[in-house]
């Protein structure tokens, strides 16, 4: 039987300390202990907030390691047109938006097997991001996305809100 054929069972974490997806567009670092025993599984730095443009690249470096991917939990808000599900390499991944915060993506491999990544605004300078990224993937690590992110001086960037006009008033008009 060739490599190829050979049925793949999927892991739990890569033992890799972390790695880019692409040149030049996310990186991705997961926990190197199998436990699961911290509050985060691992940490991404999208460098858009185009959810369509950037979840692939991470479905299939999760997928390398976990197995199919069937579900993607994150916060609506923090994504630019965020669709209900995306074919991935021949692979549909549902997409659910849920009040996570957009600080954490939740990923779903099987009926109840979850993965929370810490999710890095893209604006993030880079001495910031890998430290948040550092802290998120560190053994025994308790402490929360939100507070990550505080603690490396990371603020949330949400895309601006569109702005309703008042009424008796037309858009544009001061």
């Amino acid at each position: 039987m060739a490599d190829s054929d050979a049925p793949r069972v999927p892991q739990l974490l890569p033992d890799a300390v972390h790695h880019a997806l692409r040149p030049g567009t996310a990186l991705l670092r997961l926990v190197t202990t199998q436990t699961r025993e911290q509050v985060l599984d691992g940490a991404w730095w999208p460098r858009s907030r185009d959810i369509g443009a950037e979840l692939p690249s991470l479905i299939a470096a999760l997928t390398d390691h976990l197995g199919p991917i069937l579900r993607v939990g994150l916060d609506a808000g923090a994504w630019e047109e965020l669709p209900t599900r995306l074919i991935i390499d021949d692979q549909v991944v549902h997409i659910d938006s849920f009040p996570v915060g957009d600080d954490t993506i939740l990923i779903t491999r099987g009926d109840q097997d979850h993965f929370s990544l810490l999710v890095v605004p893209p604006h993030a300078t880079s001495e910031a991001a890998r430290t948040a990224m550092a802290k998120a993937v560190q053994a025994g690590n308790v402490t929360q996305a939100e507070q990550i992110l505080i603690d490396t001086g990371i603020r949330r960037a949400h895309p601006a809100p569109v702005e309703e006009p008042k009424p008796g008033r037309e858009r544009g008009e001061p």
